[in-house]
């Protein structure tokens, strides 16, 4: 397995760390599923990022599927917060 230290990859699993950390505390402050939902898709997003970094290509199936998952969670967030579901009124 070869190491791969590309700039632009390392960055976006950089700025996926920062967004889990941001979603997960807005969620333990507020209790917003949103944020929670956010913060699981980037953490999707930067097991993907990782995984390029320690040599798997981007088109292995298990790259394919965390990251079809991550957009399926971030659409089921979405969708829920349209139908105005989490709304705490």
């Amino acid at each position: 397995m070869t190491i791969i230290l590309d700039p632009v990859t390392i960055l976006n699993l950089f700025f996926c760390i920062i967004i889990v950390g941001l979603g997960y505390w807005e969620y333990r402050k507020k209790e917003s599923l949103i944020a929670l939902y956010i913060a699981i898709t980037f953490c999707l997003f930067g097991i993907a990022h990782l995984g390029i970094i320690l040599g798997v290509k981007s088109s292995n199936i298990f790259l394919l599927t965390i990251r079809s998952l991550a957009y399926l969670v971030i659409i089921y967030a979405l969708y829920k917060t349209a139908l105005g579901h989490w709304n705490k009124e």
